[in-house]
């Protein structure tokens, strides 16, 4: 590094894990690697505050207000090409991992991993190359490296009747059972009952990574 520290950068919306990541860069072992430059508490700030700090690396969790991360990993990336940028969250659901990917990040770690993979990770992606935490499934992982969907995601895919899928687009666009019954002019119980089998076919239980599958389908951007 020559003497030069990295500078990072750390957008979390938790002020205790935010504070910890501080200091754990502060520590005495670390701090003539690293300094952090900036932080922010939701994805807009972090946005418009990266653009102003240039850092080499930022720390990003997903769930951020006003702008989620994948977005402002999307925004970062397409600002500043160059700056690495290490995904830090506690989802490890499929739709997640490869839309993050496919936003930009450089790197993906759980918020449940020790302190000293986090820092291995950050050097790592740091230094240009990708990581991937070992809590995630690698073959994930390469079947999004290989710039191909699995054949059973295709098949899955196919399964879905095109009501389903307008049912899906809706739910991912953020609309109630309510409004969508009378958008699609149907009862809100058979709403109900589309939501119920799309979330059996695709393999899902909650309404984020449903939304997170409509985008890597195409259906929302």
């Amino acid at each position: 590094m020559n003497g030069q520290k990295h500078k990072i950068f750390i957008a979390e919306d938790h002020t205790i894990l935010r504070e910890g990541l501080k200091a754990m860069f502060d520590a005495e072992k670390i701090r003539d690697r690293f300094q952090v430059v900036g932080e922010a508490v939701d994805g807009l700030e972090a946005v418009h505050s990266v653009e102003q700090q240039k850092p080499n690396l930022v720390l990003m969790d997903l769930s951020m207000p006003r702008l989620s991360g994948i977005d402002a990993v999307r925004e970062i990336k397409r600002q500043n090409p160059k700056i690495r940028i290490l995904v830090l969250t506690v989802h490890e659901d499929e739709e997640y991992i490869i839309e993050v990917f496919k936003a930009g990040a450089d790197g993906y770690v759980l918020k449940d991993c020790t302190k000293e993979e986090l820092l291995f990770a950050v050097e790592n992606v740091v230094e240009g190359k990708r990581y991937i935490c070992t809590g995630i499934s690698d073959t994930i992982i390469d079947g999004f490296l290989d710039g191909r969907d699995s054949p059973r995601d295709d098949s899955i895919w196919q399964t879905l009747s095109q009501r389903e899928r307008e049912v899906l687009k809706l739910v991912a666009e953020g609309f109630k059972s309510r409004e969508i019954s009378e958008y699609l002019y149907i009862s809100e119980k058979t709403v109900k009952k589309h939501r119920a089998n799309i979330m059996k076919k695709i393999g899902v239980r909650t309404v984020s990574a449903m939304t997170a599958y409509a985008i890597r389908k195409g259906l929302v951007s």
